[in-house]
């Protein structure tokens, strides 16, 4: 099997069309097993997309980068977020957004635009987070043989409403950046003490129209845009807060 082709016409079934700006959660195994298969994977997307598009993933670092362990690098300390998040990471074109636990990785025609400003956030997922800025450019996620339950984006969007379980204490890291800088800054991190997240009742508020589904290969795949999520999803956080969490039972 070509599983770059495959790959390939498989996304521009899913929705996926020349100039897209694109979030990519992922799971490897549920995509396939074979050789070189990260690099056939983001050729596939990068093919997808094509020169005009922009390409990003997460490259979370928060199991890393703790109240313990408080030092990130931005060129050295590795995403938590899978192998596929981790392999683009490393490429030499990859850029990543200043962010001690909740970076993001990219290259492509807007790439500055969505990561630059990252820097000037507090918490994980602000205003100037890639998570935020996607909503505001036409932005797509696709869930690559994952659940809608791995939504980065959803806490962007908490963070407008701040529901009680979101926010935890204040923690102070010390930050390398590309230019070898040291420094320390203070972020306000997330909780969910007591709470489990349930992201994928996201398909509840979601008419049929606002994504699509289909099998890459033979994993399901979801693509959502970003903007009707921001504004559904808000709009239900407003109504009841508490709607996209479960408490843990004692």
């Amino acid at each position: 099997m070509d599983y770059a082709q495959q790959i390939y016409k498989d996304l521009v079934v899913l929705g996926i069309v020349k100039g897209d700006t694109l979030l990519v959660h992922s799971s490897l195994n549920a995509v396939g097993k074979f050789n070189n298969r990260c690099q056939i994977i983001i050729d596939a997307l990068l093919e997808a997309l094509g020169p005009s598009g922009t390409l990003l993933m997460p490259a979370l670092s928060y199991k890393y980068i703790t109240v313990e362990n408080p030092l990130f690098d931005i060129e050295k300390t590795p995403s938590c977020v899978g192998g596929l998040t981790e392999y683009f990471r490393q490429l030499p074109e990859s850029v990543r957004s200043l962010h001690p636990t909740h970076s993001v990785c990219g290259f492509g025609a807007k790439i500055s635009f969505l990561l630059d400003k990252h820097i000037r956030d507090n918490t994980p997922c602000g205003p100037n987070s890639p998570f935020s800025k996607l909503k505001d450019i036409g932005g797509k996620i696709l869930f690559l043989g994952c659940s809608l339950h791995s939504n980065t984006s959803m806490h962007a969007i908490e963070e407008l409403c701040e529901p009680e379980y979101l926010f935890g204490p204040s923690v102070e890291y010390t930050i390398i950046d590309y230019n070898k800088k040291q420094y320390k800054k203070k972020y306000l991190s997330h909780g969910f003490v007591g709470y489990i997240q349930c992201y994928d009742r996201v398909l509840n508020i979601l008419d049929k129209e606002d994504y699509s589904f289909t099998k890459v290969l033979n994993t399901d795949c979801y693509l959502l845009d970003a903007a009707i999520l921001w504004k559904k999803v808000y709009l239900k956080l407003k109504k009841d807060s508490l709607f996209f969490v479960d408490k843990i039972r004692e």
